[in-house]
């Protein structure tokens, strides 16, 4: 050990010693910068700037080409003889205009965002630094861009463009999240992602089934995890982070510690964060009705109805968390790198709040609901190469394993069995992607293919509370063996003959299959014991970007998209609300999106930036719940009670349309003021409003950021949806809505004003702070099971070592 010890001190004194170190610095203030990615010429990370803006080029070739990137500052690209004739310190220039100039989501490969005609919006890791979201669901809800709904405290489902769950996709790392059982209800699946290791987050708008495949009909949600640093000299590299937060709307208490660290061709990154989350309190003024008067509590073995000493606080909301993240990097040569990562979560039970503040009668109806143990584990196996041939300049392979775990358990009030349903998903996938440039770099061609399965088991019991005696129950699944796999190929061109104008266009076949068979039959006697759908479907889309005059950009793109029937639209079997059962139905179609959008920008020299995008999407053979026969009947016994039966369907057609539209501007270098806002509009066949269509909502953010100190004084705000404008799945919840003087369900306007600050104390530390819902105000979003947070005060500290 002591001769390890001796070697590794050997080398850092000699690295020291042979170093050349360099400074990278805010033009402006001569600040030092931390955490600039050095790049290669291709793009691939190398490392990150210290905490004193330094990093080290020794041992580099003079004509080797380095690149700097930080968010909110140019890109530079010096060669490396340039950087030395530069003495020790590269100073970067600050945006006028706070937003990414490149992004990878588009086509999975790192493109110019003005050369792109989708609407993309890009959250960086210093969002997520001085925003301070609890999970990725509120990371998401950060951009200001997307709707996210909560039906309990551990729960967050993104609304992109009027669809969510099934029909927008999570990637993680190019690996796609959704499954077999991704439901069309809400769901909360994406808050098993660590925010706190997330190097940045693409939102996609629109069909990105090109690329992306099934299930990107209202967007894509991208998420790119931490890369692992590489020394960039001869000095071995690492990086070490730790930090502590606290709310007290839940009373959360979060810490985190990370270590990054590497030599030339190896490093590694691993962390670990635990998030423990308390009953939630709401606000105290307005809307008393969203106030929770009683809960029940098991007494003595009995369930009692026992009064809320303090109504504001939501009983039976609190879960913890803990997320942990390791990843090895191997580069033995220049045009090569290996990463392989294990990225894991797991939840505590997490009571389902809205089903627990339902009522039966004057009662409420259960003693108990909760989510048990939500389990998500990730293996991935990333292998880039670039090596210029006729068929590619740079290939990447990714290969994971996904192994995803959830169960449901709910006893009715004063009684003495518990339902439990258990799953298991175990993911497999293969994606191959290659790019390839043309001589003149005009043209840009890329394609690749996909491969994924799903296995899937569903399991279901009773369980007597008292005895502890255990009976077969009917499982939410088929109980049998359940397959749901996939294949597909696409390409796509991309044509780019001068800086103002851009063509982007691609295709994308798709083969999509479900086998799913019931072994046991005894519990609902399904007039069917095997559900076999197979499905092929061609997707495109074709879009341009054009600078038409200084200060202007114009972008038009038209997509298609689909979605083929998972497990869970074709097998599933629940209670979607008392007194409705939902019944499989193997006769599902796939749905497709045919979906158009425009968009116009316009800066006025460094004052002011204008954007604004329309966008429209007619969904076909649309999957949505309805009225069913179950065996000839309108009407089952379901856990003993008469339940309505109904089923997913191919219900004609949906639309959804609308405009969103951002402003900002610069007061001084310092001050400026940003403001957005979301309108739109859903409907299926007879004109039903659709469920995952948001009321209006939007920001607007007064910030001042001065390097050292940067404080966000905004409003967040959401319009109203009547009850004329609710679908029929939320006017069966009136539990959770207001009443409007007809005495029907309805979701009030509301607005909160919030403030957020952040202080580097030094360069070594920061400390964030900040007040959500200053005025403490009660209110429930649109088709929230759960009130929002009341008055939040929220304190962080962030150590780098």
């Amino acid at each position: 050990m002591k001769r390890v010890c001796s070697v590794i001190i050997f080398t850092i004194i000699a690295g020291i010693s042979s170093g050349q170190e360099i400074i990278l610095a805010d033009r402006e203030d001569r600040r030092p910068l931390q955490d600039v990615a050095m790049l290669d010429s291709g793009g691939r990370f190398i490392s990150f700037t210290g905490n004193n803006g330094r990093i080290d080029i020794s041992g580099r070739s003079d004509d080797e080409i380095i690149c700097f990137h930080f968010f909110g500052y140019e890109r530079l690209c010096l060669s490396v003889s340039e950087i030395r004739s530069l003495s020790d310190t590269i100073l970067l220039t600050k945006k006028v205009f706070e937003f990414e100039e490149f992004v990878i989501s588009a086509n999975k490969w790192e493109q110019e965002r003005t050369t792109i005609p989708n609407r993309i919006t890009l959250i960086p890791s210093r969002a997520v630094v001085f925003y301070n979201p609890q999970t990725a669901a509120d990371l998401i809800a950060s951009s200001g861009e997307v709707y996210v709904q909560k039906s309990q405290l551990g729960g967050g489902s993104p609304m992109i463009r009027g669809f969510a769950t099934n029909r927008v996709l999570i990637v993680i790392d190019g690996v796609r999240m959704n499954n077999a059982i991704y439901r069309e209800g809400n769901i909360q699946n994406v808050i098993s992602l660590d925010p706190n290791v997330m190097q940045s987050t693409e939102i996609i708008f629109g069909p990105g089934a090109v690329v992306y495949g099934s299930d990107a009909i209202g967007g894509v949600m991208d998420f790119h995890s931490d890369k692992v640093m590489l020394s960039s000299g001869k000095i071995p590299v690492i990086k070490s982070e730790a930090f502590l937060r606290y709310s007290s709307a839940d009373n959360e208490k979060t810490s985190q510690i990370k270590i990054n660290g590497g030599f030339r061709k190896a490093g590694f990154l691993a962390g670990i964060s635990y998030s423990s989350f308390d009953d939630l309190r709401m606000g105290s003024r307005r809307r008393p009705e969203y106030r929770r008067p009683e809960f029940v509590q098991t007494i003595n073995g009995k369930d009692t109805v026992v009064k809320n000493p303090d109504p504001d606080v939501q009983v039976y909301t609190g879960y913890s968390q803990l997320n942990t993240t390791l990843k090895l990097r191997f580069q033995p040569v220049r045009n090569l790198d290996i990463v392989l990562s294990n990225l894991y979560s797991a939840l505590s039970n997490v009571p389902r709040y809205d089903r627990l503040i339902q009522y039966k009668g004057e009662t409420l109806r259960y003693g108990e609901w909760y989510y048990g143990p939500q389990l998500w584990m990730m293996n991935n196996l990333q292998i880039d190469y670039k090596g210029k041939s006729f068929f590619f300049d740079e290939i990447k392979v990714t290969a994971a394993r996904q192994d995803y775990r959830e169960s449901r358990h709910d006893r009715a009030l004063n009684k003495l069995l518990i339902n439990e349903q258990f799953e298991k998903v175990t993911i497999y996938s293969l994606n191959a992607d290659f790019d390839k440039t043309g001589n003149n770099k005009k043209h840009l061609f890329f394609y690749g293919a996909e491969l994924f399965t799903n296995d899937i088991k569903s399991e279901a019991q009773t369980r007597n509370i008292k005895t502890f005696e255990i009976s077969p129950a009917g499982s939410r699944y088929p109980n049998g063996r359940n397959k749901y796999n996939g294949a597909s190929v696409y390409a796509g061109y991309k044509y780019t003959p001068s800086e103002k104008f851009a063509l982007n266009s691609g295709l994308r076949y798709n083969f999509v299959s479900l086998n799913s068979t019931i072994e046991d039959n005894s519990f609902y006697n399904f007039p069917f014991t095997e559900i076999k759908i197979e499905n092929c479907a061609l997707t495109g889309s074709a879009g341009v970007s054009l600078i038409p005059g200084k200060g202007y950009r114009i972008t038009l793109n038209f997509s298609t998209g689909f979605r083929a029937p998972n497990l869970d639209d074709a097998g599933k079997v629940f209670d979607s609300a008392p007194g409705i059962v939902v019944v499989p139905n193997p006769d599902l179609k796939p749905e497709y999106a045919v979906s158009g959008d425009a968009g116009i920008e316009k800066s006025f020299g460094e004052i002011c930036r204008i954007e604004v995008n329309g966008f429209y999407t007619w969904l076909k053979d649309a999957m949505v719940r309805h009225s069913f026969h179950f065996n000839g009947l309108d009407s089952i016994e379901y856990q003993g009670e008469m339940s309505k039966v109904e089923a997913i369907v191919n219900a004609g057609y949906a639309r959804v349309y609308g405009v969103s539209a951002a402003l900002q501007t610069n007061f001084t270098t310092k001050l400026y003021l940003r403001s957005l806002l979301t309108l739109m509009k859903g409907t299926e066949s007879g004109g039903i409003p659709l469920r995952h269509t948001s009321p209006a909502f939007g920001s607007s953010h007064l910030v001042y950021d001065n390097g050292k100190l940067k404080t966000d004084l905004n409003v967040v705000f959401n319009g109203p949806r009547k009850y004329k404008e609710m679908p029929p799945s939320e006017i069966s919840k009136p539990y959770m809505y207001a009443t409007d003087k007809d005495g029907n369900p309805w979701s009030p306007g509301w607005y909160t004003i919030n403030l957020s600050a952040s202080y580097s104390i030094s360069a070594w530390s920061r400390i964030s702070a900040g007040c959500e819902n200053i005025l403490d105000h009660r209110y429930r979003p649109y088709s929230w099971g759960i009130a929002a947070p009341g008055r939040n005060f929220i304190i962080s500290l962030r150590v780098l070592m």
